[in-house]
């Protein structure tokens, strides 16, 4: 035990202890919250995941520029990766587009889940928000398969995304102005 003498020896940290990296987690509330929290339970232990709790209700304003503050300030701060759980619905919903940004803008690692809800295309490839997709094709994001997630397949691509935080993002789209 570390005893810090500044606070009068009443704080004190265990050595053993790990530091659990803060990481945010963007999804569509209404359809993969199950995914959401089926995250949060088998990775609990390795990272402290905070989520929006739906800014729809968090937020009441109209005014971009005011949420993508509120978006920053309260959610993305602190943090050093946004995972983004993609269901068959998650690359329409303009929250989810604004936290990418919010992301982007604060220079943060970004990684993208495929879920089993969302169907495999054509072409092979799988619907994502627009600007993540900008950014998995530029080799800033990094993209994985939520059935072969594992804790050592997280922390991988959390390190990865991140230190590709010094390459350029690709943050040039609009900012999605409704749902659908």
């Amino acid at each position: 035990m570390i005893s810090n003498p500044g606070l009068g020896g009443i704080f004190s940290q265990s050595l053993d202890a790990p530091i659990k990296r803060k990481i945010f987690v963007s999804y569509h509330h209404a359809v993969d919250q199950f995914y959401y929290e089926e995250f949060s339970r088998f990775f609990h232990d390795q990272y402290d995941a905070i989520n929006d709790n739906s800014l729809d209700r968090a937020v009441d304003s109209d005014n971009s520029e005011y949420v993508m503050r509120r978006i920053r300030e309260n959610y993305i701060k602190g943090t050093s990766c946004t995972i983004v759980l993609c269901g068959a619905q998650t690359s329409w919903r303009k929250y989810v587009d604004w936290e990418i940004k919010a992301t982007l803008d604060m220079q943060h690692g970004l990684v993208g889940v495929l879920l089993p809800t969302n169907p495999i295309l054509d072409n092979g490839g799988s619907h994502k928000p627009d600007r993540l997709q900008d950014n998995v094709d530029s080799g800033y994001a990094v993209w994985t398969n939520w059935n072969t997630l594992t804790v050592e397949a997280l922390k991988v691509a959390i390190n990865s995304a991140i230190a590709k935080t010094k390459t350029l993002a690709i943050n040039n789209r609009p900012l999605r102005q409704r749902n659908g």
